[in-house]
C-alpha cells in the first residue's frame, strides 16, 4: 500500500511542477523553468502481466530551443536492491514510447537511502558495462534547511519539499514554524493544498503531530471576525491546550506557574506565538521570552 508520505513526495511536482527546475539548482544541475506542463499517464506497463507505475511523470517545455523533457519523479522510502533495474526499464519505455529524453528524479527522506539512490549503477558486464543509470536524488543530504520565513516566502513550494524530506531531521520544528508563519497571510486557495502535502509528507514521524498543533491554531486566521468573537474563549482553550501538548511531545518540562500562565491566557494571537516557540524552544522561559 502506497503511503501518504509516499504520495506528498512525488505529488508536489504535480502541483508545482516548475519545483523542478529550483531542485536541480539546489543540486548543481541546470534545467531552464518549464514554460509549459503536461502531467502524463504514470502506467508504464506493456503487454506483460507485470504492472509498472512510476509514482510522476511530467512533459516540461521550455522557452529554449531543446526538446521538451520527460521528468519521472520517484517517491523512495527504504533500499530497495531491484529498483534501479526498474528506473532503467521507465528511462527506457518513455524514450521509446515519446521519442522524448527522460530524467529522474528520486525523493528520499533519510540519507542512508538518498546515498544509495544517488550511486550510478552500471548494468551489462563488468568489463564493459553497457548502460550507467544517474538518478538526480533529492534528500535530507542536500536539501536545504529553510527556516527563515522570508526564505520560505520566496519559494513555498522549495520550503514544502524541505519539510517533507526533512521530517526526520531534529530541525523540522523550526521549518514547520517558518511555514506556518508564512501561511498565515496566504491566500487559502494557496494555503489548503500546501498543508495538505506538508500533512501527507510528514505521515507517521513524530513532527506530524508538530504540524498538526500548529495548523489547529493557524487555521483560526481563516475564520470570520465574527465567528473570532463568538468562539474566543473555547479557541483560546484549545490554543492553550495545543501549546501544552507540543511540550509535551518534546519532554519539556513545565512549571506550575508556566502552565497557569498559558491556560489563563485568552489571547489567539499570543497563544499562537507561544505555539510557534514551543516548537523549538528548549525551556518555557524561552517561550515567554520578550512578553
Amino acid at each position: 500500500m502506497v503511503s501518504s508520505s509516499h504520495e506528498a513526495m512525488h505529488r508536489i511536482f504535480q502541483d508545482h511542477p516548475g519545483l523542478f527546475s529550483r531542485v536541480s539548482e539546489v543540486l548543481g544541475i541546470e534545467f531552464a523553468p518549464p514554460t509549459s506542463v503536461t502531467v502524463l499517464p504514470n502506467d508504464l506497463t506493456e503487454v506483460s502481466p507485470v504492472e509498472r507505475r512510476v509514482d510522476t511523470l511530467l512533459r516540461l517545455e521550455t522557452e529554449d530551443d531543446e526538446e521538451p523533457l520527460l521528468l519521472a519523479v520517484e517517491a523512495q522510502g527504504k533500499q530497495v536492491p531491484d529498483k534501479p533495474a526498474s528506473w532503467a526499464y521507465y528511462a527506457s519505455y518513455l524514450l521509446t514510447k515519446y521519442r522524448l529524453q527522460p530524467m529522474l528524479l528520486v525523493i528520499c527522506q533519510d540519507r542512508a537511502t538518498a546515498e544509495w539512490a544517488a550511486r550510478p549503477v552500471d548494468f551489462g558486464p563488468r568489463q564493459w558495462p553497457l548502460l550507467t543509470l544517474c538518478p538526480l536524488v533529492a534528500g535530507p543530504h542536500n536539501m536545504p534547511v529553510i527556516t527563515d520565513p522570508a526564505e520560505v516566502r520566496k519559494d513555498l513550494a522549495l520550503a514544502t519539499l524541505s519539510a517533507i524530506t526533512h521530517a526526520r531531521n531534529p530541525d523540522v520544528g523550526a521549518i514547520l514554524r517558518a511555514v506556518t508563519t508564512v501561511l498565515q497571510d496566504t491566500p487559502r486557495t494557496v494555503t489548503d493544498p500546501i498543508i495538505e502535502l506538508v500533512a501527507r509528507g510528514l505521515g507517521k514521524h513524530p513532527a506530524a503531530e508538530l504540524r498538526r498543533k500548529l495548523v489547529a491554531v493557524d487555521l483560526s486566521f481563516y475564520k470570520s471576525p465574527l465567528f473570532e468573537e463568538v468562539r474566543a474563549e473555547g479557541e483560546a482553550r484549545r490554543a492553550a491546550k495545543d501549546v501544552l501538548a507540543v511540550l509535551a511531545e518534546r519532554g519539556i518540562d513545565v512549571p506550575e506557574e508556566a502552565r497557569q500562565r498559558i491556560t489563563s491566557c485568552g489571547d489567539l494571537e499570543i497563544l499562537h506565538r507561544w505555539l510557534l516557540r514551543a516548537v523549538t524552544a528548549p525551556s518555557t522561559d524561552e517561550i515567554f521570552a520578550n512578553e
